[in-house]
């Protein structure tokens, strides 16, 4: 029996999103890893915006034929910017939920069950986001930094798999994956594509949106997914904070005062530790030697 037989019916599973722009090595990597994660028939959604790099296009078009996935391909007429794509994309996801899954990025383990779990714990939480070696708050195995990727991914899922979820509140969910509850985005809109522009700092701001409505957005601290950081960005020269920073706390003066006190008591060092343990358990079950590199 393959690890994805015995799964959850791909067809109650949020719909994975992956917004793409250019970066066609770690777009491979994250389809990849997207066959290996998924059970044949899970919905995903690829939103090409306008890639100028031909190379792309082809890419996309002969995963989704080769592909077990229920694979769709849209490619924007014209690019976009990240926040209008993916508005476009919740738009072509009828009435799912979603997980917007940056391009690169590579899902390890059962990680789409995970998030769809937490999310159904809790009719008010509105996003969900799971560990990373390199996701800012909710990075592993050193706090709001960019570790570099394990050696052995699959064994970190492992590890998180073990744990019982408690899905710790959030201030914010984290971008580079995020499962949205569809009933969230009804209520709130989509990201705010006029005022973030080509993108960064429009999920904090929906996020703030969200938890103004009465929403929670928190840690699915039993699902992992490695982020290799921001390479679709690199063609298009943008960077974190910049105007758009300055425009997210304009709308919301307290914002960085907030995330400040957030990394100072740092609430995710229990679970972080707890994960460390499982980590080394399973590395004495099974040594494989150093899980990073």
């Amino acid at each position: 029996m393959s690890p994805v037989s015995a799964r959850t019916d791909p067809g109650r599973l949020p719909v994975v999103v992956v917004p793409v722009f250019n970066a066609l090595e770690a777009v491979d990597a994250c389809l990849a890893a997207l066959d290996r994660s998924l059970a044949p028939g899970t919905r995903v959604l690829l939103a090409d915006d306008a890639s100028p790099d031909p190379r792309v296009p082809a890419l996309l078009e002969g995963w989704v034929r080769r592909t077990r996935l229920a694979a769709r391909l849209v490619r924007r007429e014209r690019n976009l910017g990240f926040p209008a794509n993916c508005n476009a994309a919740f738009a072509e996801t009828g009435e799912d939920d979603v997980v917007l899954l940056n391009s690169d990025t590579e899902p390890q383990g059962p990680w789409l069950e995970r998030l769809a779990a937490c999310l159904a714990s809790d009719p008010r939480i509105a996003s969900a986001t799971p560990w990373s070696n390199n996701g800012e708050i909710v990075s592993f195995p050193h706090f709001v930094s960019p570790n570099p990727a394990p050696a052995d991914p699959a064994a970190l899922a492992a590890a998180a798999a073990r744990l019982a979820p408690a899905y710790p509140v959030l201030p914010t969910a984290v971008g580079f994956c995020m499962a949205l509850r569809r009933a969230a985005l009804r209520a709130v809109g989509g990201f705010d594509a006029e005022t973030f522009g080509r993108g960064y700092g429009e999920e904090n701001d929906w996020c703030l949106r969200a938890e103004a409505h009465g929403w929670r957005h928190v840690l699915c601290d039993d699902a992992y997914v490695v982020h290799h950081g921001h390479a679709s960005f690199a063609a298009t020269g943008l960077a974190p904070g910049g105007e758009n920073l300055r425009r997210l706390n304009a709308r919301w003066p307290g914002y960085n005062e907030r995330i400040a006190r957030y990394i100072l008591d740092d609430p995710l060092r229990g679970p972080r530790q707890r994960l460390a343990e499982a980590l080394a358990m399973l590395a004495a079950e099974s040594p494989q030697g150093d899980l990073f590199r």
